[in-house]
């Protein structure tokens, strides 16, 4: 218990204290100065112990008779004032406690401090996410024990709240506080050594920025993940040196440019996300005239990614708060509406991307849009996960759901980082290398191939690890030989090797691996298994090494 319940405690509970001191102290000392009378009939005066014992049992009610002796008149009329004069005093002692245990400030106090504790007691590396909503709460679902735990802090009592109900394994310290207050951090956990990050993606870009520079000052050690909303927040995160900024719009532009200029790039970065390793029909954007509806942080964004392109666009102007203020509607499609889709030209235009903040506008727009240009190629901004399936009955061809694009970019940087890294390095290749890489993954491993990645050290790689600690050459060529028959390959690909600071896209099979190497490999589950078993088996290992048939070689 801290200094701050404890002084909490003694200042609600000083007068109740006093005045059952006080209360006790008249009815003892009455008792001690009233003379009584023993078995034989000799005057005595009852010793403070005495007096003290039978105050304490006759003022809580016990009652247990009349001692050492039969009190005369004297003191039982003592006795009776001071029955009701410490009932009195119990009262208002009994009702000062009751209302401590109701006292808002030290159960704040409580809670803060087994929060404290909690995140003490934590032993595996965390993160301090900051706000609780379906973004950190989709973060947390993923995250939490698997390599890492989480630590949430929420100004709304009822987030927190909520967070408790869901009753994440393992259980995740959460409190109520400001997130841009320095006393917070620190009590979350922010100095303590298995403190990995911060995670701030409120959508107010000054409440992050200001949260990544108190993070920064309280420690510069940790990872600082934040979202912005705009190129000059973006810039001016950069110039705090700050590497993990996340704007989902920034995303969604880059998609959307990659989507008309080299499909299969778009498609290598989609594949990271869970999308299948192969381009439909309905994913092909198509080439022509696109109208931006709505010019908010999307809509400029988007605005880079199609002059980027060299695509015909134009934009419209749409102020979603004022039209619904100045129309009582969230539903878009009046004569004046009609007219604005017309004037844009959208019956000759092949894409529309309605842009701002309101989904149901966004959902109706598309909806007309449709109607005046059946053919018309649709994309929606989605704001909230909540509104997925409307969007997805409605037939829209592409939705950029804002809340997943940032949980699932936080994720990848987290619990997948060299899949990161392979979408930022990927980007700097032409549309052709992308092609190639993605029929050589089909041919190898399928159309729907999963991709794993593994550090080579004592616990990803142990008998790898034990070779190379012997100087033993190894190549990444070694370790695709399969278990049954070394002769025999397995359907692995390696996409990416990182090696400090250095990374190798599709590294060259005979490549050395060193201790420390991270790999980006695709396999299908089998072969995974396989490659698995190898490097974690000192006997498999020397098997595919060829070790076996060289020693065989050596006896004769």
């Amino acid at each position: 218990m801290n200094e701050q319940i404890i002084w909490i405690i003694l200042k609600r509970l000083r007068t109740p204290f006093l005045v059952i001191i006080i209360t006790f102290a008249i009815s003892i000392l009455g008792l001690v100065l009233i003379p009584g009378s023993d078995d034989a009939g000799n005057v005595y005066n009852m010793s403070f112990f005495d007096a003290f014992y039978f105050v304490t049992y006759m003022a809580s009610t016990i009652g247990f008779g009349e001692a050492p002796y039969a009190f005369n008149y004297q003191q039982r009329m003592w006795v009776s004032f001071t029955i009701y004069f410490t009932v009195v005093g119990w009262f208002y002692g009994i009702g000062a406690i009751v209302s401590l245990i109701q006292d808002e400030t030290l159960r704040k106090a409580l809670s803060r401090n087994a929060f404290r504790s909690h995140v003490k007691r934590l032993e595996n590396p965390f993160y301090i996410i900051l706000g609780y909503n379906s973004i950190t709460r989709s973060i947390i679902d993923r995250i939490n024990g698997q390599d890492y735990q989480v630590v949430v802090l929420d100004k709304d009592e009822d987030k927190i709240d909520e967070l408790v109900l869901e009753n994440f394994y393992p259980h995740v310290p959460a409190f109520v506080g400001d997130a841009t207050n320095q006393k917070m951090l620190k009590i979350a956990g922010i100095h303590e050594k298995n403190c990995v990050g911060i995670i701030s993606l409120f959508e107010d870009d000054m409440v992050n920025s200001k949260i990544a520079t108190i993070s920064q000052l309280l420690n510069k050690k940790i990872n600082i993940i934040v979202k912005a909303t705009s190129q000059q927040q973006v810039e001016h995160f950069s110039n705090m040196n700050l590497k993990h900024v996340k704007n989902p719009f920034d995303i969604i532009s880059k998609r959307i440019y990659y989507g008309i200029t080299a499909p299969h790039i778009w498609l290598l970065e989609m594949w990271m996300y869970g999308h299948i390793l192969k381009l439909k029909k309905r994913d092909l954007f198509p080439h022509g005239r696109y109208i931006i509806y709505g010019y908010g942080r999307m809509g400029k964004a988007i605005q880079v990614g199609l002059q980027r392109a060299g695509v015909e666009y134009v934009v419209h102007s749409f102020d979603s708060e004022k039209y619904i203020q100045e129309k009582k509607t969230t539903i878009f499609g009046d004569e004046d509406d009609i007219q604005t889709l017309i004037d844009l030209d959208v019956k000759n235009s092949a894409c529309i991307i309605a842009a701002t903040k309101n989904d149901l506008l966004n959902l109706t727009i598309l909806n007309q849009a449709k109607q005046l240009n059946p053919k018309i190629f649709t994309i929606a901004r989605e704001n909230e996960l909540d509104d997925l399936n409307i969007f997805q009955a409605s037939k829209i061809n592409k939705i950029y759901i804002v809340e997943k694009i940032l949980a699932d970019a936080t994720y990848n940087y987290i619990s997948r980082p060299l899949a990161d890294i392979f979408i930022l390095e990927a980007r700097k290749q032409d549309e052709e290398w992308a092609e190639i890489i993605v029929n050589m993954l089909n041919n190898i491993t399928g159309m729907n191939p999963s991709y794993y990645e593994m550090k080579i050290d004592d616990e990803d790689a142990y008998a790898l690890t034990l070779k190379l600690n012997e100087n033993k050459k190894i190549t990444l060529a070694d370790l695709r030989k399969s278990r049954e028959n070394r002769d025999e390959l397995l359907h692995v690909v390696y996409l990416l090797l990182k090696r400090g600071d250095d990374i190798y896209l599709m590294p060259d099979s005979r490549m050395d691996l060193e201790l420390g190497d991270e790999l980006l490999m695709v396999a299908d589950e089998e072969s995974y298994n396989d490659f698995e078993y190898i490097i974690n088996n000192i006997y498999e290992l020397e098997y595919v090494l060829g070790y076996e048939k060289a020693n065989k070689q050596g006896k004769h």
